[in-house]
Protein backbone atom coordinates (compact mmCIF):
# COMPACT_ATOMS: atom_id res chain seq x y z
CA UNK A 1 0.00 0.00 0.00
CA UNK A 2 1.11 3.45 -0.71
CA UNK A 3 1.22 6.04 2.74
CA UNK A 4 1.40 9.16 2.76
CA UNK A 5 3.62 11.15 5.50
CA UNK A 6 3.37 14.20 7.06
CA UNK A 7 6.54 14.52 9.01
CA UNK A 8 7.55 17.66 11.23
CA UNK A 9 11.59 18.84 10.32
CA UNK A 10 13.52 20.96 11.87
CA UNK A 11 17.07 21.40 12.34
CA UNK A 12 17.45 22.34 15.74
CA UNK A 13 15.45 24.04 18.99
CA UNK A 14 16.67 27.57 17.67
CA UNK A 15 15.71 27.71 14.31
CA UNK A 16 11.65 27.11 12.94
CA UNK A 17 10.57 23.95 11.66
CA UNK A 18 7.88 23.32 9.19
CA UNK A 19 5.91 19.61 8.06
CA UNK A 20 7.05 18.05 4.78
CA UNK A 21 5.06 16.03 2.47
CA UNK A 22 6.31 12.55 1.62
CA UNK A 23 5.31 9.17 0.19
CA UNK A 24 6.28 5.51 0.36
CA UNK A 25 4.99 2.94 -1.76
CA UNK A 26 5.13 -0.36 -1.28
CA UNK A 27 4.84 -0.56 1.98
CA UNK A 28 3.40 -4.09 3.90
CA UNK A 29 1.18 -4.47 6.16
CA UNK A 30 3.33 -6.20 8.90
CA UNK A 31 5.92 -3.32 8.97
CA UNK A 32 6.52 -1.17 11.94
CA UNK A 33 6.28 2.37 11.68
CA UNK A 34 9.25 2.56 12.50
CA UNK A 35 10.58 0.09 9.46
CA UNK A 36 8.03 2.66 7.59
CA UNK A 37 10.48 5.54 8.31
CA UNK A 38 13.69 3.36 7.82
CA UNK A 39 12.51 3.17 3.78
CA UNK A 40 11.59 6.62 3.95
CA UNK A 41 14.68 7.67 4.56
CA UNK A 42 16.79 4.94 2.14
CA UNK A 43 14.40 6.43 -0.29
CA UNK A 44 15.48 9.89 0.75
CA UNK A 45 19.52 9.26 0.84
CA UNK A 46 19.27 7.71 -2.40
CA UNK A 47 17.31 10.71 -3.78
CA UNK A 48 20.40 12.64 -2.50
CA UNK A 49 18.54 14.37 0.29
CA UNK A 50 18.38 14.44 4.43
CA UNK A 51 17.44 11.63 6.24
CA UNK A 52 14.72 11.89 9.01
CA UNK A 53 16.21 12.29 12.03
CA UNK A 54 14.26 9.82 15.01
CA UNK A 55 15.02 7.98 18.29
CA UNK A 56 14.54 4.11 18.49
CA UNK A 57 16.51 1.35 20.42
CA UNK A 58 15.08 -1.78 21.11
CA UNK A 59 11.85 -1.80 18.82
CA UNK A 60 10.42 -3.92 21.38
CA UNK A 61 8.42 -1.21 23.49
CA UNK A 62 10.81 -1.80 26.05
CA UNK A 63 13.05 1.39 25.84
CA UNK A 64 11.03 4.41 25.08
CA UNK A 65 13.36 6.05 23.11
CA UNK A 66 10.69 5.93 19.93
CA UNK A 67 8.60 8.53 21.45
CA UNK A 68 6.74 10.76 18.57
CA UNK A 69 3.58 12.22 17.72
CA UNK A 70 1.46 10.01 15.10
CA UNK A 71 -1.40 11.82 14.25
CA UNK A 72 -2.06 14.03 16.91
CA UNK A 73 -1.84 10.98 19.15
CA UNK A 74 1.43 9.86 21.98
CA UNK A 75 2.65 6.90 20.13
CA UNK A 76 -0.22 6.70 17.65
CA UNK A 77 -3.73 5.47 17.74
CA UNK A 78 -3.47 2.35 19.91
CA UNK A 79 -3.67 1.65 23.87
CA UNK A 80 -0.69 0.34 25.94
CA UNK A 81 1.77 0.57 22.76
CA UNK A 82 4.88 1.94 21.60
CA UNK A 83 5.41 3.77 18.44
CA UNK A 84 7.93 0.64 17.21
CA UNK A 85 5.46 -1.55 18.31
CA UNK A 86 2.79 0.48 15.78
CA UNK A 87 2.26 -1.63 12.49
CA UNK A 88 0.87 -0.66 9.35
CA UNK A 89 -1.91 -3.30 9.45
CA UNK A 90 -3.70 -0.74 11.56
CA UNK A 91 -3.99 1.95 8.57
CA UNK A 92 -4.68 2.01 4.99
CA UNK A 93 -3.74 2.28 1.78
CA UNK A 94 -3.07 6.23 1.04
CA UNK A 95 -3.80 7.22 4.56
CA UNK A 96 -2.10 10.38 5.20
CA UNK A 97 0.33 10.36 8.68
CA UNK A 98 1.00 13.28 10.54
CA UNK A 99 4.23 12.76 12.62
CA UNK A 100 6.02 15.25 15.17
CA UNK A 101 8.21 15.17 18.18
CA UNK A 102 6.70 15.76 21.20
CA UNK A 103 5.62 19.30 22.31
CA UNK A 104 6.75 20.56 25.77
CA UNK A 105 8.94 23.73 26.81
CA UNK A 106 11.41 20.80 28.68
CA UNK A 107 11.98 18.68 25.53
CA UNK A 108 14.27 20.91 23.04
CA UNK A 109 13.91 19.97 19.67
CA UNK A 110 17.48 18.43 18.97
CA UNK A 111 16.66 17.16 15.29
CA UNK A 112 13.13 16.65 13.35
CA UNK A 113 11.59 14.24 15.63
CA UNK A 114 14.03 13.55 18.32
CA UNK A 115 13.99 16.01 21.54
CA UNK A 116 16.18 16.22 24.42
CA UNK A 117 14.24 14.16 27.51
CA UNK A 118 17.35 15.14 29.75
CA UNK A 119 15.00 16.84 31.87
CA UNK A 120 13.75 12.96 33.12
CA UNK A 121 17.00 12.19 33.87
CA UNK A 122 17.53 15.01 35.86
CA UNK A 123 14.37 14.30 38.11
CA UNK A 124 15.41 10.65 38.69
CA UNK A 125 19.03 11.87 40.25
CA UNK A 126 17.32 13.57 41.95
CA UNK A 127 16.22 11.41 44.47
CA UNK A 128 14.27 8.77 42.38
CA UNK A 129 17.56 5.89 43.68
CA UNK A 130 17.64 4.19 46.89
CA UNK A 131 21.35 5.42 48.61
CA UNK A 132 21.33 3.31 52.71
CA UNK A 133 22.47 0.64 52.76
CA UNK A 134 19.65 -1.99 52.14
CA UNK A 135 21.73 -5.42 53.34
CA UNK A 136 22.33 -8.38 50.80
CA UNK A 137 19.90 -10.12 48.82
CA UNK A 138 18.99 -12.20 51.39
CA UNK A 139 18.29 -9.71 53.76
CA UNK A 140 16.03 -7.98 50.89
CA UNK A 141 14.51 -11.18 50.75
CA UNK A 142 13.91 -11.56 54.12
CA UNK A 143 11.79 -7.99 54.38
CA UNK A 144 7.84 -8.99 54.08
CA UNK A 145 5.88 -7.06 50.94
CA UNK A 146 2.14 -7.14 51.10
CA UNK A 147 1.19 -8.94 47.75
CA UNK A 148 -1.12 -5.69 46.81
CA UNK A 149 1.68 -3.46 47.56
CA UNK A 150 4.35 -5.54 45.73
CA UNK A 151 2.06 -5.52 42.48
CA UNK A 152 1.12 -1.83 42.55
CA UNK A 153 4.96 -1.26 43.31
CA UNK A 154 5.62 -3.76 40.00
CA UNK A 155 3.46 -1.62 37.98
CA UNK A 156 4.70 1.60 38.59
CA UNK A 157 8.42 0.25 37.85
CA UNK A 158 7.25 -0.52 34.63
CA UNK A 159 7.68 3.13 33.37
CA UNK A 160 10.22 3.32 30.60
CA UNK A 161 10.62 6.92 30.47
CA UNK A 162 9.23 7.72 27.14
CA UNK A 163 7.81 11.15 27.83
CA UNK A 164 4.45 10.13 26.44
CA UNK A 165 2.62 11.60 29.61
CA UNK A 166 4.07 14.70 29.08
CA UNK A 167 3.91 15.29 25.30
CA UNK A 168 -0.30 14.64 25.56
CA UNK A 169 -0.98 16.63 28.54
CA UNK A 170 -1.97 20.03 28.13
CA UNK A 171 -0.36 21.34 30.31
CA UNK A 172 3.19 19.39 29.93
CA UNK A 173 3.06 17.69 33.30
CA UNK A 174 5.57 15.26 34.23
CA UNK A 175 3.44 14.42 37.15
CA UNK A 176 3.24 10.81 35.86
CA UNK A 177 6.32 9.80 35.29
CA UNK A 178 7.96 11.64 38.18
CA UNK A 179 5.03 9.90 40.61
CA UNK A 180 5.52 6.32 39.21
CA UNK A 181 9.27 6.98 40.72
CA UNK A 182 8.39 8.23 44.20
CA UNK A 183 5.24 5.69 44.45
CA UNK A 184 6.94 2.53 43.19
CA UNK A 185 9.79 3.14 46.19
CA UNK A 186 7.52 4.67 48.52
CA UNK A 187 5.70 1.42 48.49
CA UNK A 188 8.97 -0.57 49.45
CA UNK A 189 10.88 -0.99 52.86
CA UNK A 190 13.76 0.00 51.38
CA UNK A 191 12.46 3.00 50.12
CA UNK A 192 11.15 4.28 53.28
CA UNK A 193 14.59 5.76 55.03
CA UNK A 194 14.67 8.45 52.13
CA UNK A 195 11.03 8.42 51.75
CA UNK A 196 10.38 11.99 52.82
CA UNK A 197 13.39 13.33 51.11
CA UNK A 198 12.90 11.92 47.81
CA UNK A 199 9.26 13.48 47.19
CA UNK A 200 10.24 17.08 48.22
CA UNK A 201 13.81 16.65 46.11
CA UNK A 202 12.36 15.42 42.85
CA UNK A 203 8.56 17.07 42.95
CA UNK A 204 11.17 20.52 43.34
CA UNK A 205 12.92 18.80 40.44
CA UNK A 206 10.08 18.52 37.90
CA UNK A 207 9.11 22.19 38.56
CA UNK A 208 12.75 23.29 37.96
CA UNK A 209 12.79 22.00 34.98
CA UNK A 210 9.69 23.94 33.31
CA UNK A 211 6.72 21.14 33.21
CA UNK A 212 3.18 22.15 34.15
CA UNK A 213 1.20 21.08 37.10
CA UNK A 214 -1.12 17.81 36.76
CA UNK A 215 -4.76 19.10 36.52
CA UNK A 216 -6.49 15.43 36.22
CA UNK A 217 -7.44 15.53 32.23
CA UNK A 218 -6.22 11.68 32.70
CA UNK A 219 -4.50 11.87 29.12
CA UNK A 220 -1.49 10.88 30.53
CA UNK A 221 -3.04 7.21 31.40
CA UNK A 222 -4.50 6.68 28.46
CA UNK A 223 -1.38 7.16 26.18
CA UNK A 224 0.91 5.41 28.76
CA UNK A 225 2.56 2.39 26.93
CA UNK A 226 2.45 0.63 29.80
CA UNK A 227 -1.16 1.58 31.28
CA UNK A 228 0.00 3.84 34.02
CA UNK A 229 -2.66 4.88 36.32
CA UNK A 230 -2.94 8.33 37.79
CA UNK A 231 -3.65 6.80 40.85
CA UNK A 232 0.74 7.09 41.11
CA UNK A 233 -0.33 11.14 41.44
CA UNK A 234 -2.35 10.70 44.18
CA UNK A 235 -0.17 8.89 45.84
CA UNK A 236 2.68 11.46 44.86
CA UNK A 237 0.46 14.13 46.47
CA UNK A 238 -0.19 12.06 49.81
CA UNK A 239 3.81 11.86 49.89
CA UNK A 240 4.19 15.44 49.62
CA UNK A 241 1.89 16.55 52.12
CA UNK A 242 3.19 13.92 54.81
CA UNK A 243 6.93 15.28 54.10
CA UNK A 244 5.94 18.96 54.61
CA UNK A 245 3.90 19.02 57.80
CA UNK A 246 5.48 18.71 60.91
CA UNK A 247 3.45 15.53 62.14
CA UNK A 248 3.95 13.89 58.68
Amino acid sequence: MKINLKIWRQEHARVSGAFVHYTVANVQPDLSFLEVLDLLNEQLIAEGGVPVEFDHDCREGICGACGMMVNGQAHGPLQRTAVCQLYMRHFSDGDTVTVEPWRAKAFPVIKDLVVDRSALDRISAAGGYISVKTGAAPDANAVLVAKPDADTAFDYAACIGCGACIAACPNASASLFTAAKISQLALLAQGQPERKSRVVKMTQQMTAEGFGDCSNHGECQSVCPKGISIDAIAQMRREYIRAKLPFG
